[in-house]
């Protein structure tokens, strides 16, 4: 269901479309739906979106950060980096927990935590 003026959908830049959706399906469980060559959209992410194909790609420090949350820090890392995802911050503690950055296979830089327990 739609909530009034709250996040809706995301929009994310992707160079390989193909290699994009078999780095999410594998990773988070993403399923995706093809609108034409240039978009993909995904959805049983938590929030509904799509990547649209561009050259472009998303950084922390010039664009919004994606950051999913896991209860199993290192075996989301494991598989992240078993689906060809790049780790380019290891595994650091801030004061709500731990977390981890990691690029996909487009370059786009997303970041994952969990509690501190």
């Amino acid at each position: 269901m739609s909530e009034h003026e709250k996040i809706n959908y995301l929009e994310l830049p992707a160079s390989n479309l193909p290699a994009t959706k078999k780095f999410f399906s594998k990773v988070f469980g993403w399923v995706f739906t093809d609108y034409g060559p240039e978009y993909i959209a995904f959805e049983k992410a938590g929030i509904a979106g799509g990547f649209w194909k561009s050259n472009g790609v998303m950084a922390a420090e010039t664009s919004a950060l994606v950051v999913f949350y896991s209860k199993t820090l290192l075996q989301t890392q494991a598989k992240i980096e078993k689906a060809g995802g790049s780790i380019l911050k290891p595994i650091f503690d801030f004061p709500g927990g731990r977390r981890f950055h990691f690029s996909d296979p487009n370059g786009n830089e997303f970041a994952v935590w969990s509690d501190k327990t």
